[in-house]
């Protein structure tokens, strides 16, 4: 559902309070109360013949295709104390459990040296090579193969991090060079010769914007060589067939995924498979990465893999940490629940599988709390004071206090437990989930019990004064989406009265299925008052209106066209500058009517520093109305609101943001609206 103003958002939480509804998962579906397939329900009724979920066998998977996990958390997990268990609650090791639920290969990331000068952890399991070791060998002894995933960084490197080692903070590119190449050979022979079997290592994780402190694209690509040719002379000297992968992500910018290729290719780069991160809420659409496997393939002669993906089986936090992805990163067409993330896993595998890809690694699904953390349980601080103490002790969190040394923009101000723990195979207790066996089945198939997974709930925006019209019909979805469709439903008259669409308001509308006695429909209507905001979130091509402004230098900003990044549609206003920043982007509306205003979007980004200033900015008659706020992370995004703003008829009004960031912040501004306010 598009972002409504705060008002309005309060109202119908307090309507829907009043008439006893809950609110629904995002994405514009609500949960089929009562008969919906949850984490713990599922989970619950899984046995050994039916794991309770719907899974469609893939016909055209190869017999060697991937069905990979990353665990490289799982040793710090289990320093924490945290156990693992089937479904009715019998304890087993964690490697024994994947492979009864198909997985076949086990993916694990290596830093250089996650420990500061006194031996603490940076957290995120502490994964340097020795403690990857151990997980290789246990993975090759429940007879899987291993993919090493050399991220040649002491910590975290993904499209907006490529830190370089501590130990090559000071080198040449060429001392640099020398340095990939023997941290490999040492680091892989060291693997090898505790017996894993290695049969892919990649070499640099997600490496759209740089390498190891490295951003230019022929320097990358001479660390990279040095690297490729590090794993063919382990390879040789172990008789091993080792594929090397290069990483990307943003598989949305199909273009910047051609180019990296192109330009590996033209620097001579020697590797066997090109992976991408798939994340189906982050990344555009399952047809659009086909196509970008496909052409890479077809172009470059190289195979395909993805390298990470993974979906939601609830929006609830369970460690106290918070999430990477809640309820409004939901993918229509898929529930948030155990059923909904089985079916992205086929999904994305079918995908992989139409591409001719090797196969697909799903990232860290056994990342579970160390504790099931319950705000509104009364044990609830101890909890929280428990896994906190072991996320720094143990490095089981994300990040630890004292990776603030090595990346203290990032890491040093957000550190904590695991943002994934709702994404993973297991429930908050570490219970598994019926999505576990997704993989085995996929070979199969698997029937559950039929249940209602979700049912629309349709969301009607209307102007003051427009007509209501409440739709004949709904989207049922089932577990067995082959089931799914339009149902007839039957509104309540007494309900739809009472919606006065002459003012602004919210109200909320139920309605009888025909055939489904168990399930109540809903719908959501709104009346505001029009958003006076000219393009509002930058779809248009004819952006005039906004007018942008730097007085430092060169203006940061574009209107830049990355669904990812943009909070609605495809487009959002961008800022980005290796240098200091100091501008504003506005638009000048005269107004319509007396009355009270205000003004709001969302913003996102961050590397920030301590210093910088983000304002939403309203100027009229000379005065100057604002509020601040802060950027904390990519798709964190924030509800900025300048409200109470009383104005007149004919009033000359601008509006917008206002940045005033240090060199190298980077964020998105989307979905701006300014409206009356309802009274």
């Amino acid at each position: 559902m598009k972002k409504l103003s705060k008002a309005l958002a309060i109202l119908l939480t307090l309507v829907m309070l009043l008439s006893g509804c809950t609110s629904g998962q995002g994405g514009g579906a609500s949960e089929a109360s009562g008969n919906s397939t949850t984490g713990d329900s599922a989970g619950d009724n899984a046995d050994s013949d039916n794991e309770g979920i719907f899974v469609e066998p893939i016909e055209n998977m190869s017999e060697d295709f991937i069905l990979g996990a990353d665990i490289s958390s799982l040793l710090s997990q289990e320093e924490s104390g945290v156990k693992y268990y089937t479904a009715d609650g019998t304890e087993e090791d964690l490697l024994q459990l994947l492979k009864e639920g198909g997985t076949n290969w086990i993916r694990l990331r290596v830093w250089n040296d996650p420990f500061d000068a006194e031996g603490h952890g940076y957290g995120g399991g502490n994964c340097d090579a020795e403690r990857m070791g151990e997980l290789a060998v246990r993975a090759t002894e429940a007879g899987m193969k291993v993919l090493i995933d050399f991220h040649y960084s002491d910590f975290w490197a993904d499209p907006n991090k490529q830190m370089v080692p501590k130990a090559w903070a000071d080198m040449t590119l060429e001392e640099k060079e020398t340095a990939i190449h023997d941290y490999t050979v040492e680091a892989l022979s060291g693997i090898l010769d505790k017996g894993a079997d290695v049969a892919m290592v990649q070499i640099g994780n997600e490496i759209n914007n740089g390498l190891s402190g490295e951003t230019n694209m022929s320097r990358i690509v001479t660390l990279l060589k040095s690297a490729a040719t590090a794993v063919r002379e382990v390879a040789a000297a172990y008789g091993k067939d080792i594929k090397i992968a290069v990483h990307y992500t943003s598989v949305d910018n199909a273009a910047g995924i051609y180019k990296k290729a192109a330009e590996m290719a033209s620097g001579g780069l020697d590797y066997d498979v090109f992976g991408i991160s798939y994340y189906i809420f982050w990344h555009d659409s399952l047809e659009n990465a086909q196509k970008v496997l496909q052409t890479l393939s077809a172009t470059y002669g190289v195979e395909t893999v993805i390298m990470e993906t993974s979906y939601e089986f609830t929006a609830e936090d369970g460690d106290g940490s918070g999430n990477s992805v809640d309820a409004g990163s939901a993918v229509d067409g898929y529930e948030i629940s155990v059923q909904g993330q089985a079916n992205v896993i086929h999904d994305v595998c079918q995908m992989a599988a139409n591409a001719g890809a090797l196969g697909v690694f799903y990232w860290e699904p056994a990342w579970t709390p160390v504790n099931h953390y319950d705000a509104s349980a009364a044990d609830a601080a101890s909890v929280l004071a428990v896994n906190q103490a072991a996320w720094e002790e143990f490095g089981s969190g994300w990040a630890s206090s004292y990776a603030s040394e090595y990346d203290p923009n990032d890491a040093g101000r957000y550190y904590g437990g695991s943002s994934w723990d709702n994404q993973a195979w297991f429930d908050f207790d570490s219970k598994a989930l019926p999505s576990l066996y997704t993989y085995k089945y996929l070979r199969t198939g698997a029937s559950g019990t039929l249940a209602v997974e979700s049912v629309e709930t349709p969301v009607l925006e209307l102007m003051v004064g427009e007509a209501l019209s409440l739709p004949e019909t709904v989207e049922v979805r089932y577990n067995d989406r082959t089931k799914s469709g339009p149902v007839k439903v039957t509104w309540n008259e007494e309900e739809a009265s009472k919606v006065d669409t002459s003012e602004a308001g919210a109200w909320v509308i139920t309605g009888t299925l025909e055939g489904i006695d168990t399930v109540t429909a809903r719908c959501e209507v709104y009346a505001e008052f029009m958003n006076l905001a000219q393009n509002p979130s930058f779809e248009d091509s004819d952006r005039s209106m906004w007018v942008a402004t730097s007085n430092a230098g060169v203006n940061p900003t574009d209107f830049q066209k990355k669904a990812g990044d943009a909070y609605d549609g495809e487009f959002s206003l961008h800022f980005w500058d290796s240098k200091a920043m100091d501008f504003a982007v506005t638009q000048t509306i005269t107004i319509p009517a007396d009355g009270t205003y205000s003004l709001e979007f969302m913003a996102q980004g961050g590397d920030i520093g301590a210093s910088d200033e983000f304002l939403g900015i309203v100027m009229v008659n000379g005065e100057t109305y604002s509020t601040k706020f802060t950027l904390d992370g990519w798709v964190n995004w924030q509800d900025v609101l300048v409200d109470g703003i009383e104005l007149k008829t004919g009033d000359e009004v601008t509006f917008g943001v206002s940045v005033k960031a240090s060199a190298g912040a980077w964020g998105t501004f989307d979905d701006f609206s300014f409206r009356m306010q309802p009274e």
